[in-house]
């Protein structure tokens, strides 16, 4: 929905075990944005958001990031985390009670063996989506149209993954299932829209250069898969890049780790500043032993649709910031500063090192990944700088030149 004057649609949202804060989001000349209709305190949740729909993604998924098939929550025991990053079986943690991973809850789908956290996410994903994308017996048959179309999925898009098909195919499968379709058409339909040309951009930069071919390949394998009439614009050409788009464009990065969160919790023990020094020393060890071993990639890692986190636009100066505390894909939003009443809430599209970067450099990945240039006070100040980059910056654009074309596409993956 889209209007010339300013629409406002306010909500009350409920954090857990905190007052409710109250936002809204506000449409003026077609653009959508996320205020504060109260005073917020820096480092006060703003916010905690369930996704309308998330999926791992697929690379992921197979090199053995075991998590969540709901909610994405990793379901490797810390240390065994440590063991498979590292490659060393034998890798002990001290402190293990400190792992918060509960394998006596974990349930497997009886027909098709994906593994939930518990029997709640197992429900939940039954109730919405997986009925329809249950594949029963013929989970490893390699010509049960699911596995086909994830495998065409593979074959284009390699790591670092910024989306999956998976998630358009939950969209389908939600929309299947439903009693009240039209509800679920209604919430999806409120994630932001490109015109055909932003949408071939966006696609471009997730499939690179043989796109067009690829796109109908994937059309074919996903209608094959899941046709619906209820979204049959969905099917095609057209439909199809918009909602690959509108995936490319508001998919919100997930990431979790039982190691990570294992992390966070010795930070809190209380221990004598020897004890403290030795478990310090042991973690930044355990973590260059991983980065020699694995590389950047040390979570589960997928992508979601959120509607308010949506609703969030960039500042190369953010008053808020995403991350996903619970291990799973709750959704948190926090204020890094104060925040007054009819103040917008900015979150960034771009990581810590990139908003260090020249304002030519920032608008390049921007306009680059999502399409539109930044007006947030810090680029409006530095308007006049030259439209140039310092040689350390060239050096860096010319390392990420060599990466895959959809490096960076989608929002920053934040830590959990």
């Amino acid at each position: 929905m889209a209007a010339s004057m300013c629409d406002v649609f306010s909500f009350c949202v409920g954090v857990a075990g905190r007052a409710r804060v109250s936002v809204e989001v506000r449409f003026v000349s077609s653009a959508k944005g996320l205020f504060a209709t109260q005073l917020i305190r820096k480092g006060e949740t703003i916010f905690v958001e369930r996704p309308l729909v998330a999926a791992q993604f697929l690379w992921n998924a197979l090199y053995r990031y075991r998590a969540c098939d709901h909610c994405l929550r990793a379901l490797e025991k810390a240390e065994e985390n440590a063991q498979r990053l590292t490659g060393k079986p034998g890798q002990v943690l001290p402190h293990p009670e400190l792992c918060t991973v509960r394998k006596d809850l974990h349930q497997n789908c009886p027909h098709c063996q994906v593994m939930y956290c518990s029997a709640e996410c197992r429900l939940a994903a039954t109730e919405q989506y997986h009925q329809v994308l249950c594949p029963g017996p013929s989970q490893d048959d390699p010509l049960h149209p699911l596995n086909k179309l994830q495998e065409a999925w593979r074959s284009i898009h390699y790591p670092p993954e910024t989306a999956s098909i998976m998630l358009m195919a939950r969209m389908v499968a939600t929309v299947k299932q439903a009693k009240d379709k039209d509800r679920w058409i209604r919430l999806f339909s409120q994630f932001c829209n490109k015109t055909a040309n932003e949408e071939e951009e966006i696609v471009h930069k997730l499939l690179g250069d043989k796109f067009k071919g690829q796109l109908e390949l994937l059309r074919r394998l996903f209608t094959e898969a899941l046709y619906e009439e209820a979204v049959s614009q969905w099917f095609t050409p057209d439909g199809f890049r918009s909602l690959f788009a509108l995936v490319g464009t508001n998919g919100q990065g997930i990431g979790t780790s039982s190691l990570s969160q294992w992390v966070h919790a010795c930070d809190t023990l209380e221990l004598k500043p020897q004890d403290r020094e030795q478990l310090d020393a042991f973690i930044d060890q355990l973590y260059k032993d991983i980065e020699a071993a694995t590389g950047e990639f040390l979570n589960c890692e997928g992508s979601g649709l959120f509607v308010l986190q949506s609703c969030c636009n960039h500042s190369c100066v953010p008053n808020a910031e995403t991350s996903f505390p619970e291990n799973n894909f709750l959704l948190h939003v926090t204020a890094l500063e104060d925040i007054k009443p009819g103040e917008e809430i900015c979150i960034s599209y771009l990581d810590c090192c990139q908003r260090e970067r020249s304002r030519h450099s920032r608008h390049k990945i921007l306009r680059e990944n999502y399409l539109f240039v930044c007006s947030c006070p810090k680029c409006l100040a530095e308007a006049d700088e030259p439209n140039v980059t310092s040689e350390e910056e060239e050096e860096e654009e010319e390392e990420e030149e060599g990466e895959p074309e959809d490096a960076e596409l989608g929002d920053e993956m934040t830590d959990v």
